[in-house]
C-alpha cells in the first residue's frame, strides 16, 4: 500500500467508522456483530482503495454506506441461516407468554360465551386456526396469506387482549 493510500484509508476511518458502526448495528442489533461488519467492510474498502477518490466526496460516502449496508445484510443472513440450522425453533415454546394462565384452552372453553366476539374477523380466524384447528404457525400464515412472524405477533397481542378480558371477567 502506498503512502497516499495509507493516508486515504486513515481519513476514511476517521470520517466513517462511527457512521458505519451505527448502520451495521441498526441491521444486526448486536455490538460484536456490528463491529465485525465494520471490520469486514474496511477489508473490502482496502481492496479497492486505489479506486476511491476524495474521502470527503459524496461519491465516496455513498460507496462507504453501500458497502457497510451490504456487508451487514450479508452477515445478518449468514447468522440467520446458521441459527436456523443449529437451533430449530420450538413451536410450543413460541406460543407461551404466561404459563400461569392457559389462554388457548380458556378461549376454546369460553368461545360460546362470546369471548371471541370482541375480536375482529382476522383475529378470530387466527385464534380458531391455532386453537381449534391446531394448525402450525406456517400453515395458519399460509391459509391467511400472512407472514409467520406477523401471525405470531398478532396472536401474541390477541392472547394479551383476551387474557385481560378473562381476568376482568373473573373479578
Amino acid at each position: 500500500m502506498t503512502q497516499d493510500n495509507a493516508v486515504k484509508l486513515r481519513r476514511l476511518y476517521e470520517l466513517y467508522e462511527q457512521p458505519m458502526y451505527r448502520i451495521a448495528y441498526a441491521v444486526l442489533k448486536n455490538t460484536a456483530s456490528a463491529e465485525d461488519a465494520v471490520s469486514d467492510a474496511f477489508e473490502k474498502i482496502i481492496r479497492k482503495i486505489g479506486r476511491i477518490g476524495d474521502p470527503d466526496s459524496l461519491k465516496t460516502k455513498g460507496y462507504i454506506v453501500k458497502t457497510i449496508k451490504n456487508t451487514s445484510i450479508d452477515r445478518y443472513r449468514k447468522n440467520q441461516a446458521f441459527y436456523e440450522k443449529c437451533c430449530p425453533i420450538d413451536e410450543e415454546a413460541m406460543q407461551l407468554i404466561d404459563s400461569s394462565v392457559d389462554i388457548e384452552s380458556d378461549v376454546i372453553e369460553k368461545e360460546n360465551m362470546g369471548l371471541l366476539d370482541s375480536l375482529d374477523e382476522r383475529d378470530r380466524q387466527i385464534v380458531m386456526l391455532r386453537c381449534s384447528d391446531g394448525l402450525s404457525w406456517r400453515e395458519a400464515a399460509y391459509k391467511l396469506s400472512m407472514s409467520e412472524a406477523g401471525i405470531r405477533k398478532r396472536f401474541e397481542r390477541i392472547k394479551l387482549s383476551l387474557k385481560g378480558e378473562l381476568y376482568n371477567e373473573k373479578k
